[in-house]
């Protein structure tokens, strides 16, 4: 496969992964979807850090280790999968006032707390890295290209994920606990994905 074909590979395997329903996209849809676009954003700058935090370490781990020791791995993935059903669970909770944890407003440190969790973007990053780039290149530099550009494509494909929860903002407000139903089952069913591997070991 020439450069040019593996490049194009890697960015369509990238896009894929980043526009594909997943615990970071299904929450910004529904963090848009319940209190708008400003606060979404303000979440994403969190999604973005977050993505470049897993980004670089997935670098940091193929060009020193070569491969994540798998015990690691099901760590990672157990407490994703924790995370996630725990948003889960804030979608469909009866809301306590006076409770500042069920008040909470998104936030970019949230953000950032759900994408270093986030076990598809580990997957993503570390499967375009050996599967795409180190067939080419095992230099650090062209390692931490790639660690540039992962993210960049993640971020943006999350950012139409934030604008469609704008778009079906009005549909939400009149059907507010069946789209919340339907987001919390989605996020769940992103948890059990995550963990189904570890059990069938």
């Amino acid at each position: 496969m020439t450069i040019a074909a593996t490049l194009a590979g890697l960015a369509f395997y990238c896009f894929v992964q980043g526009i594909t329903p997943g615990p970071a996209n299904l929450c910004s849809l529904a963090t848009t979807l319940r209190y708008g676009r400003t606060l979404a954003l303000r979440q994403w700058y969190g999604l973005i850090a977050g993505f470049y935090a897993v980004s670089f370490a997935s670098v940091l781990v193929v060009w020193t280790v070569g491969q994540v020791a798998s015990g690691l791995m099901g760590w990672l993935t157990v407490a994703g999968a924790a995370y996630v059903l725990w948003l889960a669970w804030t979608m469909v909770a009866p809301s306590r006032e006076g409770h500042a944890l069920y008040e909470a407003k998104p936030t970019a440190a949230s953000g950032f707390l759900l994408q270093i969790t986030n076990v598809k973007i580990l997957v993503l990053c570390l499967t375009a890295l050996c599967s795409y780039v180190l067939p080419l290149s095992d230099h650090p530099l062209a390692l931490a290209a790639a660690g540039l550009v992962m993210p960049l494509i993640g971020v943006g494909c999350n950012l139409a994920w934030i604008y469609a929860g704008e778009l079906l903002r009005s549909f939400y407000e009149r059907h507010r606990r069946r789209v919340d139903g339907a987001m919390a089952a989605s996020l769940a069913l992103c948890a059990a994905t995550m963990v189904a591997p570890l059990l069938g070991s």
